[in-house]
């Protein structure tokens, strides 16, 4: 979430009044009116805890920022955040007496390491990730052997309207990967990555395609440990396990040239690392909130120019204003200079801003919106 408690107080103290038309938001559970959201992106909590002396709504990656909730006389605590929130999805979790506990009033989602709350802020752009009246695909969960980690691993693959239809068709695949202390249901239940691939394929925008989803092995990884963090691990299952076994039980194109690699935050740094060491893997690359690809990156990678089709990077415009101080995901060097460095070489280089977002799921849904279109055209 891009309120802080610093902004947020400036935010409260120039903020017009609030609009007392506060609706449950989306992803309450049933009959649950709270939390809340209303019209100007605000919103409101309230937690049973009669006994409690303090509570606190904790929002974004690891809680930062948060809302102090006042007790009432009937022994519930309200609030109301002290400005908006940015459209999209966010993490939260209440914290009461210095503990840690999730919303009863609302569902979970497995983030930060663990399962948190969800809200979900209206936005102006919501129809691309809308539940509509279209074809749907389907997300079926499998179960794959992983010889290297000595258990059976779990991924989700979601298979395109009217793959069941046609058994001679065969499709590309999009391999993507979730961001730190998320696992493999981060991009269907946060991201909506099914509902977006259903809508754009209903509109002729996209090719239908295969998606991939796995567990990427991130969470022994701390922030700012990424200089230590090995790769070959997750590369192996990935590679040498799961690969094989989507081609093996699910009709695809098995060439690069119908194979692509992109991830979010951890999941794209990933998605950079087994790129470069694999070129020969995968025909498209996208990076969202998760590292820029250089003209030294492409050019010092032997036989990555001439096998990659699209170099794909994309950041929430919050990330970009923020660089100089590096907050998570944002790298140290100008994404856009990068891109444009490759423009110039003659690399085919998409870089996408998401406007009014910052590190957060509302970014990487309309990256994936962005990139998916430009998957496999050729």
């Amino acid at each position: 979430m891009a309120l802080t408690s610093q902004t947020a107080a400036l935010a409260q103290a120039d903020a017009p009044a609030i609009i007392e038309d506060f609706q449950p938001s989306s992803l309450n559970q049933r009959g649950q009116e709270y939390p809340q959201v209303n019209s100007q992106g605000y919103a409101r909590f309230r937690v049973i805890a009669p006994e409690a002396q303090s509570v606190k709504a904790s929002l974004g990656l690891g809680g930062q920022g948060g809302t102090a909730l006042a007790k009432a006389e009937d022994g519930s605590w309200v609030g109301t955040s002290a400005g908006p929130l940015d459209e999209g999805f966010h993490y939260y979790h209440l914290s009461i007496d210095g503990g840690t506990f999730n919303d009863p009033g609302t569902l979970n989602f497995f983030g930060s390491r663990r399962w948190e709350s969800g809200i979900e802020i209206p936005a102006h752009d919501a129809d691309f990730y809308a539940l509509e009246e279209v074809p749907h695909g389907h997300v079926q969960q499998v179960l794959f052997p992983s010889p290297s980690t000595g258990t059976p691993r779990r991924a989700f693959v979601y298979t395109p309207p009217g793959y069941e239809a046609d058994p001679d068709a065969r499709y590309p695949v999009l391999y993507l990967q979730h961001g730190w202390g998320e696992d493999e249901t981060a991009w269907t239940n946060q991201g909506r990555a099914n509902l977006i691939m259903d809508n754009l394929i209903a509109d002729g925008a996209a090719r239908p395609l295969l998606i991939v989803m796995t567990y990427g092995m991130t969470n022994d990884t701390q922030i700012g440990g990424l200089a230590s963090f090995d790769i070959e691990p997750f590369e192996t299952v990935l590679l040498k396990e799961l690969m094989p076994y989507v081609d093996s039980h699910f009709r695809t194109l098995a060439d690069r040239g119908h194979r692509a690699l992109a991830g979010l935050s951890m999941g794209g740094f990933e998605t950079k690392l087994i790129t470069t060491r694999n070129p020969d893997a995968f025909g498209y690359i996208g990076l969202f909130s998760g590292g820029t690809f250089s003209l030294q990156d492409v050019e010092g990678t032997a036989g990555l120019r001439d096998a990659a089709k699209l170099f794909f990077v994309s950041y929430g415009s919050r990330e970009l204003e923020g660089r100089r101080t590096s907050p998570p995901g944002v790298p140290p060097v100008d994404p856009r200079a990068n891109h444009e460095g490759l423009k110039a070489a003659g690399i085919n280089s998409v870089f996408y801003v998401s406007p009014g977002t910052a590190h957060e799921f509302q970014s990487w849904r309309r990256s994936l919106r962005e990139f998916a279109p430009l998957l496999f055209r050729n």
